[in-house]
């Protein structure tokens, strides 16, 4: 089963229960009165916010969602029962918009968040409620009210407190790994990641934190050029930036590396530019401390906050842990404020 961060469904409220048109008809009672019960209301649907779900995969396979309609009224005054309503687990960070018109009806970003989806139609009124001092006898009962119906566009947006990104076969799979008990494929070809990777690093004196894996960005993600466009909207979410680069590749390419990335990020969403980000040179274990000094010159001078590490040899690691503890600390300590 694969990721699934995009999905488009129906939904379907409950149509209210007619009124029911009735007199009473009981011995010795020659003139009983009208007892026509009203209708039941239909049920609604709600979208709940359910942090165990990750992806949005089940909709793969369902994509039409209804409610229970509500019960019709009936004689004696007994009304109709109301519809039992449907609740849609989705993934904590969806997004859910209008699927027509692209309008963003709802945020879940908190577990247990409820969002109504579609409101179920009222039940009609039985002959009882329009008994009056001139007409006693009143044939008249009305329909139940149609529940609502619309298409729902969701979109997943990881909640993740640092989000790792780089171009393909940069080491963030493996990165990943050595940060967390996350256990990512890892292969030495491009676009190994198929789908965003979630991983939890563990602090000995602070809240854990969540990191996320986006697959690779090449150059043109923005405009919808390789894999990296369809997960970009999960960065939009992270605390921490953390760009992977590969420093065994010649020349000034590390820079050049940098600077595609950062120009995706802009592209897709120029406040993205103003979040914390930190440049972890990986893979040191593949040169000498003279090239690692000339790659460091590159990056130095331009008030970027950069560390050097090897992934694959756990080289630095620690480093780079308490790093990203000092900025989530420091970060946590502001939102308290």
């Amino acid at each position: 089963m694969g990721f699934v961060d995009e999905v488009k469904f129906f939904v379907k409220a409950g149509d209210g229960g007619n009124g029911c048109v009735s007199f009473r008809r009981e011995k010795f009672v020659p003139k009983g009165g009208p007892n026509g019960g009203d209708g039941g209301r239909g049920g609604s649907i709600f979208l709940e916010a359910d942090p165990r779900k990750q992806s949005l995969i089940d909709f793969r396979y369902r994509s039409h969602f209804k409610a229970e309609r509500g019960g019709n009224g009936q004689g004696s005054d007994k009304h109709g029962r109301g519809g039992k309503d449907t609740i849609i687990p989705v993934p904590t960070g969806s997004v859910i918009k209008d699927a027509e018109t692209g309008q963003v009806l709802a945020d879940l970003i908190e577990p247990g968040q409820h969002f109504t989806a579609a409101r179920g139609g009222k039940g009609g009124f039985g002959n009882a409620r329009f008994a009056t001092s001139t007409n006693r006898a009143p044939r008249k009962a009305t329909p139940g009210t149609a529940g609502e119906e619309l298409w729902l566009k969701v979109e997943l947006k990881l909640l993740a407190d640092v989000g790792l990104i780089g171009l393909p076969n940069a080491g963030k799979s493996t990165l990943l790994s050595k940060l967390s008990a996350a256990n990512p494929k890892v292969a030495p070809y491009p676009f190994t990641t198929l789908a965003p990777q979630l991983g939890v690093l563990q602090f000995k004196f602070m809240d854990p934190c969540i990191i996320a894996d986006i697959p690779g960005l090449i150059e043109g993600a923005s405009e919808g050029v390789g894999l990296g466009h369809q997960f970009l909207r999960h960065v939009e979410r992270t605390t921490i930036l953390l760009h992977v680069i590969d420093v065994s590749s010649e020349g000034d390419q590390p820079f050049a590396d940098y600077q595609v990335l950062a120009g995706e990020l802009e592209a897709y969403n120029e406040e993205l530019m103003d979040r914390t980000h930190l440049i972890v040179l990986n893979k040191i274990d593949c040169i000498d401390t003279d090239r690692l000094q000339e790659v460091e010159a590159m990056f130095s001078g331009r008030e970027l906050n950069v560390l050097a590490v090897s992934a694959k040899e756990s080289t630095g690691i620690d480093r780079l842990k308490d790093r990203l503890a000092d900025i989530l600390e420091e970060q946590r300590e502001l939102a308290k404020q």
